[in-house]
């Protein structure tokens, strides 16, 4: 068994809360490097989502009204429209893959000994 050296443990400790507080630090001033020439006003995580979401949410829109004016007879363009169905079903396809890896994980995460 190896004995423990006091000064090589205080010297741990010390680094150990010097990083915390430059991580506290940069996380005050809005994220890592925003100080030192980082993007400023970049959107947050919540954000991108909720862009993303919309953006699905308008290629459906989009992709169900061409489907009407087909059924109504407005439009004869028969690819055009299936093109957009399948411009939608592939956005929300992706959207559900992001949804899945995002709760696994948060499953994951929530998994971990603490």
């Amino acid at each position: 068994m190896s004995t423990i050296d006091p000064s090589r443990l205080l010297q741990m400790r010390s680094s150990i809360l010097n990083q915390n507080q430059a991580l506290q630090r940069a996380a005050g001033r809005g994220g890592i490097g925003a100080g030192e020439g980082g993007i400023e006003g970049t959107p947050d995580f919540g954000a991108a989502i909720n862009n993303a979401l919309q953006q699905v949410n308008g290629q459906q829109a989009k992709a169900s009204e061409l489907s009407e004016a087909y059924e109504r007879g407005d439009t004869h363009d028969i690819v055009s429209v299936m093109i957009e169905r399948q411009k939608a079903s592939l956005g929300f396809e992706t959207t559900l893959q992001v949804r899945n890896k995002l709760l696994s994980a948060y499953r994951d995460i929530m998994n971990m000994p603490v």
